[in-house]
């Protein structure tokens, strides 16, 4: 499989990770649009949210990122949960993931 995320699970690719456990790791995004962007990625591959039926995965992810923020401090500052799905959606690399966004006040407002 030619996928990046990936690679960088089973330690192919070189990254900066801030968890891991036995279904996920929290990697520092590359290109990261805020001063805290961590993915966290699931460790079995679904390409996209729509791909994957499994609930511990889904909620796994969510587990991790409320584990990790708070870990990272972030808990009471805040912080934004983002899940590309496809293309349109803004999806670049697909393998499930979802990104942590914090450091700053988040423009944009979602709701």
């Amino acid at each position: 499989m030619d996928c990046i995320f990936c690679k960088i699970i089973d330690g192919e690719i070189p990254s900066t990770k801030l968890y891991e456990d036995e279904g996920f790791v929290v990697i520092k995004d590359i290109n990261p649009q805020a001063p805290v962007h961590l993915l966290i990625i699931p460790k079995r591959h679904y390409s996209t949210l729509v791909d994957c039926n499994d609930s511990e995965i889904l909620g796994g992810l969510v587990d991790v990122a409320k584990r990790v923020a708070t870990e990272e401090g972030l808990s009471d500052r805040g912080f934004r949960l983002v899940v590309n799905t496809n293309e349109e959606g803004g999806q670049t690399v697909f393998h499930l993931h979802m990104h942590l966004l914090a450091g700053r006040s988040l423009s944009g407002r979602m709701g």
